[in-house]
């Protein structure tokens, strides 16, 4: 078995969910790329039983890494070195040297609060530098050092702002005592296969059936989920079970291969961006409300193709900004194949694009009909040169959901637009 760990993340602000925990997901996904096995994430609030409990409970658990995350700064409740100290059983000693450093950082810290009084600053920073005995400090990055405790398990003991314990983070894996806790680890090795248009339970069904059929099946580690309307197979494996996970690929594409739009793990936004190169594309958003536009421009180097977009929910906006004839309206409504073709081509126009994408649809609450109910979503994707995919579907969820869902298919249309050999 390799090393294992486990995470207490600790805060009352994020127990109550004030605010949302970035330190756990991002911890899990380094102790992967080491490859330890992370066996629990714990969040407890600023009370140094609650912490003490947790400590306890994953060491009972047999993990040979326990990491900490907030509770290291200069406020009475701040309180997760101590607390660390006790369970280790080590004594909290003063760090003169370091004491030294944090009164540099603070010093130049409070010069730009002229009204503060630093020597109290500076006193209250002080028990920032009581440390148990025998710990390695690691150097601030804000004014809170960390720590790692050598020991079964060992303690590393980060600040909660994730600007100062992610490279904490690096300076911690290189210390002896974290290298031997790890010294067991096995590097795994993790497949993404991404899917679109394909429940969930078609693939638990095929999920099954390889149980059976493939040799060795339960040394992978299977995860699935559906993200976007769309369904991710993640799989975790041990380098020497590389077959195994051939065949059950195999398999998978057997049953699913016209759904399967990744075996790389790239995502459909990636995708896109990669098809896009060299182009302009243009938006014209209905229920949707400019989603796709916002979405197409985070993926990494999107400035450069996406020119505009244009969100008209009512219809004069549609007949003023991109041009759509009001007796289509009058003849198909709002919702329909003619009304969004016509909004692509708007849309072409309007910002000298060479590709464009329209949505228009119902998404709710309320509004439907019984022709078009709540999820009716009519896309189309057009090019200048030709190739147009004009296309309806009922997308199931509330109003978040249909809106959500909408983007993932338009992208998905636009991928089968722009792949199409020319």
């Amino acid at each position: 078995m390799s090393a294992r760990a486990g995470i207490v993340v600790t805060g009352t602000e994020v127990l109550t969910g004030r605010i949302a925990d970035r330190n756990g997901p991002w911890l899990a996904e380094r102790l992967l790329e080491l490859g330890v096995e992370l066996a629990h994430i714990t969040i407890c609030g600023d009370r140094p039983g609650d912490l003490a409990a947790q400590l306890r409970f994953l060491a009972a658990e047999g993990v040979d890494l326990i990491i900490t995350s907030g509770g290291l700064g200069p406020t009475a409740d701040d309180l997760t070195v101590a607390t660390v100290a006790e369970f280790c059983g080590r004594e909290l000693v003063l760090d003169p040297e370091l004491e030294a450093r944090i009164a540099d950082i603070v010093a130049r810290v409070m010069a730009r609060f002229p009204n503060v009084d630093a020597d109290a600053v500076r006193a209250a920073n002080r028990k920032q530098a009581l440390i148990p005995a025998g710990a390695h400090v690691l150097e601030p990055v804000g004014t809170a050092p960390g720590v790692v405790v050598p020991g079964t398990p060992t303690v590393v003991v980060l600040p909660g702002p994730p600007r100062e314990l992610q490279p904490m983070w690096r300076a911690a894996v290189a210390t002896p005592a974290v290298q031997q806790a790890i010294a067991g680890r096995t590097r795994y090795r993790q497949d993404t296969v991404r899917m679109f248009g394909l429940p969930e339970s078609a693939l638990a069904a095929t999920l099954r059936d390889a149980e059976v059929q493939i040799a060795g099946f339960e040394r992978l580690e299977i995860t699935t989920c559906v993200r976007r309307g769309e369904v991710e197979m993640v799989t975790r494996y041990e380098p020497d079970s590389a077959a195994v996970y051939a065949e059950l690929l195999t398999l998978v594409r057997q049953r699913h291969g016209g759904e399967i739009f990744s075996e790389d793990g790239t995502t459909v936004d990636e995708q896109v961006a990669a098809l896009l190169a060299g182009r302009r594309v243009a938006t014209a958003e209905s229920c949707t409300g400019g989603l796709l536009a916002a979405r197409l421009t985070e993926i990494p180097g999107s400035s450069g193709y996406v020119c505009g977009s244009v969100v008209a929910y009512a219809n004069d906006a549609k007949t003023a900004v991109l041009d759509v004839d009001p007796a289509l309206v009058a003849a198909h409504g709002a919702v329909s194949e003619p009304v969004v073709a016509a909004m692509a081509d708007g849309a072409l126009r309007r910002f000298s694009a060479d590709t464009a994408v329209a949505i228009s649809g119902v998404a709710g609450p309320g509004g439907g009909t019984p022709d078009k109910p709540v999820g009716t979503v009519c896309f189309c994707v057009r090019l200048a040169e030709g190739p147009t995919v004009v296309r309806t579907l009922r997308l199931p969820g509330d109003r978040a959901d249909v809106r959500e869902r909408s983007t993932t298919v338009a992208l998905h249309l636009l991928r089968e637009v722009l792949s199409r050999p020319s």
